[in-house]
């Protein structure tokens, strides 16, 4: 799994610096409620102003791919030491009504949060989400999502990259509701449950849930060094 980190954005460039035919556009996922759910802003420039988009931006000169996705992330979420990975080009040839712009796509599983969200200063407004209720969308963005979750889908079944969207502690319930909805099916949770356990990767800690209405649950943590260990062992993550 790959951490960015980034020192923040408060860069200082000229509009020469700007590679107008070249953007990065982040695909930024967040489970609430066991609802995965994606961040959007409402466009406040043409082209398609009032419409909503993935946040993103033009990459600069001295910018690697890498860095402008990490700028982006951090300018609308205050966040930089996330799980983000790149995922594909998108290249068609007028997927952007003035010019062509070939854009490269990233997307980043963050903890859930509605305080501290950026719009800058293109966007009117910036929101969650739900995958399954989504609004319209400018360009090819949603073209953009089809592809990114069967990618993140793919991903969550053969590495564990799915913690990175729960908090540090969590249920078991809470681990189950969160692949079923990136995966979009429902598990037998005797038999999910069963399975997780038995590959030794969550730690059961003497804590239960607290304030809540029903009977507390009990609390477990991912542990990535035990992972990465049984990786170089040769084990496989398989959901």
């Amino acid at each position: 799994m790959v951490q960015t980190k980034f020192a923040g954005s408060n860069l200082h460039f000229k509009p020469e610096d700007i590679l107008p035919s070249v953007s990065t556009d982040c695909v930024i996922f967040g489970l609430d409620n066991g609802k995965l759910k994606v961040l959007l802003l409402k466009r406040d420039i043409e082209p398609s102003r009032g419409l909503w988009a993935l946040p993103g931006g033009f990459v600069l000169d001295f910018e690697e791919l890498e860095m402008s996705a990490m700028r982006t992330l951090h300018d609308t979420t205050g966040m930089s030491n996330v799980f983000m990975e790149q995922v594909q080009a998108f290249g068609q040839v007028h997927r952007f009504p003035w010019r062509r712009v070939i854009t490269v796509v990233y997307y980043a599983l963050i903890k859930y949060r509605t305080d501290d969200l950026r719009a800058g200063p293109d966007a009117s407004e910036i929101n969650w989400f739900e995958m399954a209720d989504l609004p319209e969308l400018v360009f090819d963005h949603k073209h953009i999502l089809t592809v990114t979750l069967q990618h993140l889908q793919n991903k969550v079944r053969s590495e564990p990259i799915g913690f990175e969207l729960l908090p540090p502690k969590f249920t078991l319930t809470q681990l189950q509701e969160l692949y079923e909805a990136v995966l979009r099916t429902t598990f037998d949770t005797r038999n999910f449950r069963k399975k997780l356990l038995k590959m030794n990767l969550l730690e059961q800690l003497d804590e239960t849930q607290i304030g809540v209405a029903h009977r507390a649950a009990r609390l477990y943590r991912f542990n990535p060094n035990i992972y990465q260990k049984l990786k170089e062992k040769g084990f496989t993550f398989e959901l």
